[in-house]
């Protein structure tokens, strides 16, 4: 006989709190408050099968688990190299009881934790390997500093805006936009402030520009030189954005459906019904923010043109790819401007329709990554 062991931990940055839990019983063999130290794990894990060789005379396994949270892979990497079975639990996906709600504790958590693993009420997050982790963390590098350009413009919009000025052509942050801030009569003060201003964001834009381009060439690994080509046949999507979506979910065959895919993004919309009552909302806007808010923004640029007219610039992505790819990426966009127009045309709001746009492309995406093309 075989028992299994559940050790929830609530981790921090340098304490660890561990409740374990005897999966055939319920009975909860031991609690513990210590540093965040695989040497005191191992030391917890060691006293407690030797607890349950006494107790039960049988041999014991143990399966550790901890939220997603501050840590990231580096402890379940640390276990793994150990030999420590670990699940990194998504959050939102847990049970907690209303005991859990009102009072909150490390004590709590870790026996909230320990149940979970021991229900099977949670799911797992995707653990990469090193290569995406790293180009991960690139990606998240490239987002801070895009999130810091955007809060610039906005920053020299405002400021204009207060003086009295407005640019008077279609585009902003194009060259003539920023020859028109360039030539703006401004003296003393102010035209320091703008200058300050337009330092940063040239800097900005020339840091965003280099980490695109590392980006470009981490493209043409092997690893990741199909899949982002393959995207790249969707109009919308380039090379950048192509690796942020490829690297941010990594394994696509982990998602059985393309609706499942769509809902781990957040773009399927909240539900609140009852009965024949049926109320539906705004997206739940869970899982990847990153893959998310790079959909909404391709589905921005997807949507413009004419219908089932493609520009040079996606002509030359497509070429070299297969036949079938090439048919399946103009399938996929012919229908979702259709659909865009369309929704346009009823009244529906534009963030609606784009939204709507984004969460289908997620799906043909889903399709080109799994190989359902046919």
């Amino acid at each position: 006989m075989q028992s299994i062991v559940y050790v929830g931990m609530d981790v921090h940055k340098e304490s660890l709190s561990l409740c374990a839990l005897n999966s055939t019983t319920g009975e909860i063999l031991g609690e513990t408050k210590c540093a965040l130290s695989t040497q005191m794990l191992c030391k917890f894990i060691a006293s407690l099968k030797q607890k349950c060789q006494k107790k039960y005379a049988e041999a014991v396994t143990v399966i550790t688990g901890y939220e997603a949270g501050c840590l990231g892979y580096s402890w379940h990497n640390e276990l793994e190299k150990l030999d420590i079975e670990c699940h990194i639990m998504a959050p939102t996906t847990m049970y907690r009881s209303t005991k859990n709600k009102t009072i909150k504790n490390d004590h709590q958590d870790a026996k909230m934790i320990a149940r979970n693993l021991a229900n099977g009420t949670y799911r797992s997050v995707y653990v990469p390997d090193a290569e995406d982790n790293s180009i991960k963390e690139f990606i998240r590098l490239r987002k801070s500093f895009k999130s810091a350009q955007k809060k610039i413009k906005q920053q020299i919009s405002a400021f204009t805006l207060r003086l009295g000025f407005s640019f008077p052509g279609k585009s902003k942050w194009t060259r003539v936009h920023l020859d028109w801030l360039d030539h703006l009569p401004l003296t003393g003060p102010l035209k320091m402030v703008l200058e300050e201003y337009l330092v940063q964001y040239h800097e900005l834009a020339q840091k965003i520009a280099r980490y695109d381009q590392e980006l470009a060439d981490f493209s043409h690994n092997d690893k990741y030189e199909q899949p982002v080509q393959r995207l790249r046949c969707f109009k919308g999507i380039d090379t950048v954005t192509g690796m942020v979506i490829h690297v941010e979910i990594s394994d696509f065959s982990r998602f059985a459906t393309s609706t499942a895919f769509a809902a781990y993004l957040g773009l399927t919309p909240y539900e609140h019904s009852s009965g024949n009552s049926i109320n539906r909302g705004a997206i739940t806007k869970q899982g990847n923010s990153v893959v998310r808010t790079t959909l909404v923004e391709c589905a921005q640029s997807l949507v413009r043109g004419k219908i089932g007219r493609k520009s040079k610039r996606v002509n030359a992505r497509q070429q070299g790819q297969p036949v079938k790819v090439i048919s399946y990426a103009d399938r996929a966009i012919e229908r979702l401007q259709r659909k865009f127009y369309r929704m346009t045309a009823s009244g529906k709001p534009y963030n609606v329709a784009i939204v709507a746009v984004a969460r289908e492309l997620a799906c043909f995406i889903w399709g080109m990554e799994t190989e359902r093309i046919d």
